[in-house]
């Protein structure tokens, strides 16, 4: 089945009376009757997860194309147990210097307290990885596209290093949503969601999913997860579930009206540049061909020259577009991202010659989001 059926038609052994959505069951304790039964493969307590998480777990199994799902309380949880399952003490991960920050933070701070060393890499090396591989390495962490920069690496080159070398590699998909990226098929080991995002589609609650198709690294990430007592409250899953229903049909809304605002910024003179994976003037477009099926309505653009004072006037003039972390819901959002950026070298964002700003374009009219952009930079000149 496409996926746009696959994640409607993910109940199984439907009776003569069923919901088309699964219970919310708000449980700690779960009775049975025999011994054999408590002690059974069943789901014995409520943090376990109960019909909806699997429910949910299924769909997203079935969206990556993976044979096992975990689900997390967030995103950042997600990558914390991804990468925290497949390493030990004395350990060495090798992290793109695209990733995520708060991830980024969780492998430099957390990892080295647990005797785990990591170290960044750029996101375009490509087979160039095996320069860096160490003889503690274990994990490669990628995110496509990266955060906030949305550099493309060639993860298939990355994968086939890390295969002829016996090491796991782990990608954050959030930005593919499942539906626009499959890394799975590319032969990577763990793909990661931060289902906050686009699958839960309207910016009220949180969740997050680890997905793989190895029995061995299922059996791992289980075990992490039992062990730190991760869960996914019932109310949290069934947002999520709900929210993967409809994921295909925004989507391609967010795409179009991404590529129309996209296009019209590169008309504009207060713009330098526009991080857009998808436009042929995105310095990695061909590989984003080669691995993904779409777009969203997520990117980056540079501006122009601007001062301090420009850029507040410039923020603080829309209407529509909020100014607020996060992305993937309905609404349109604009965020300056230089205080956030840490990146370790000079490149093509570091060269920029003004302010780095992350645009979402949410499911409003594509035109009112332009005149309210245009109004925004009446103010900015």
């Amino acid at each position: 089945m496409k996926d746009e059926t696959r994640l409607i038609h993910t109940r199984k052994g439907r009776g003569d009376r069923e919901t088309v959505n699964p219970p919310i069951e708000r449980a700690s304790t779960v009775l049975f009757s025999t011994r054999e039964a408590l002690y059974g493969d069943l789901p014995t307590y409520g943090r376990m997860g109960l019909t909806v998480h699997r429910e949910l777990e299924a769909a997203l199994c079935g969206l990556e194309h993976a044979t096992y799902a975990k689900l997390t309380t967030n995103g950042l949880q997600a990558c914390a147990l991804a990468v925290a399952s497949v390493v030990k003490a004395g350990d060495h991960v090798l992290i793109t210097d695209s990733l995520y920050g708060p991830t980024r933070r969780f492998c430099q701070r957390r990892l080295r307290a647990m005797g785990i060393e990591s170290t960044r890499f750029d996101p375009l090396i490509g087979s160039e990885i095996g320069t860096l591989i160490q003889p503690n390495t274990a994990a490669i962490f990628l995110e496509a596209p990266g955060s906030l920069t949305f550099d493309i690496s060639d993860t298939p080159a990355i994968v086939k290093v890390a295969k002829d070398r016996g090491i796991l590699t782990i990608l954050d998909n959030t930005w593919g949503a499942g539906v626009l990226h499959k890394p799975l098929d590319l032969g990577v080991d763990i793909s990661i969601q931060a289902l906050t995002k686009y699958a839960v589609g309207h910016a009220d609650n949180m969740g997050g999913a680890v997905m793989t198709a190895s029995k061995r690294l299922e059996t791992k990430i289980e075990a992490c997860s039992t062990d730190w007592g991760i869960s996914l409250s019932p109310e949290d899953a069934y947002m999520a579930l709900r929210g993967l229903r409809t994921l295909t049909t925004r989507l391609k809304q967010h795409e179009s009206a991404g590529y129309t605002i996209a296009n019209w910024l590169k008309t504009r003179p207060e713009v330098s540049q526009v991080l857009h994976p998808g436009l042929e003037s995105h310095p990695e477009h061909e590989i984003w061909q080669r691995d993904f099926t779409g777009a969203n309505g997520l990117f980056g653009v540079v501006l122009s020259e601007t001062s301090t004072d420009q850029l507040d006037r410039f923020l603080e003039a829309f209407k529509l577009f909020g100014m607020g972390f996060s992305w993937g819901g309905y609404e349109s959002l604009l965020i300056p991202c230089c205080d956030q950026l840490n990146r370790m070298k000079e490149d093509r964002i570091h060269d920029r010659s003004g302010p780095l700003l992350r645009i979402h374009v949410g499911l409003e009219h594509p035109d009112d989001l332009i005149e309210d952009l245009n109004q925004a930079f009446r103010v900015l000149n």
